[in-house]
C-alpha cells in the first residue's frame, strides 16, 4: 500500500514539474492546489530536499523547485525517499522471515508475491513524473496493463 505521505510527494513533485524549468512555487500555492495540508507538506518537501528531488529559494520568488528534470524523477526513487521498501508482503521486506514458511524454502505464497514485487518495481522505477504529466488524464495508465500481462510475460 503506498502512504498517503508518499502520495502527497507524488503530487507535490507533479505540481513542480508543470512548471517552466527553474520556477519556484510557495509551500501555501503547493498545498492550496493538490489539497494538502500545509504542515504536512512542510514536512514532505524538507525530506524530498534532503534527498535531492527539490531545492528552496528564499524572498519573494521563493518557493520550492525541482532540482533533477522531471523525466529523471521516478515514480520508484520517490516512493523509497517517503514511505520506505515497496513490497506487496510483510515476508518480502522481512528479508524473507515470516511465520507461513517452513524451512528455507520459500512458500508458494511468498514465491507469487516475489514475482509481483518484481513487476511493481520494474513499472515504479520506469515511470517518471514526465510519463505522468504525458500520460491521458483519464485511464492513466490503462494501455500499459492491456498491452501486456507482466505475470505471466505475455503480450496480448
Amino acid at each position: 500500500m503506498i502512504s498517503q505521505k508518499s502520495k502527497y510527494a507524488l503530487r507535490a513533485l507533479l505540481a513542480l514539474a508543470r512548471l517552466p524549468p527553474e520556477t519556484s512555487l510557495p509551500i501555501s500555492v503547493i498545498a492550496s492546489r493538490e489539497s494538502i495540508p500545509k504542515k504536512f507538506l512542510e514536512q514532505i518537501l524538507l525530506e524530498l530536499k534532503r534527498a535531492g528531488f527539490v531545492a528552496s529559494r528564499r524572498g519573494q520568488l521563493g518557493g520550492y523547485l525541482l532540482v533533477k528534470r522531471h523525466d529523471e524523477i521516478t515514480f520508484g526513487d520517490v516512493l523509497r525517499t517517503t514511505g520506505g521498501p515497496l513490497v506487496p508482503a510483510t515476508c518480502l521486506a522481512n528479508g524473507g522471515n515470516c511465520a507461513g514458511c517452513q524451512g528455507e524454502r520459500p512458500c508458494a505464497v511468498r514465491r507469487v508475491f516475489t514475482r509481483i514485487a518484481f513487476v511493481y518495481d520494474e513499472i515504479l522505477d520506469n515511470t517518471t513524473l514526465a510519463d505522468a504529466l504525458d500520460a491521458p488524464s483519464e485511464g492513466l495508465f490503462d494501455g500499459w496493463v492491456a498491452a501486456s500481462d507482466p505475470i505471466n510475460n505475455k503480450n496480448t
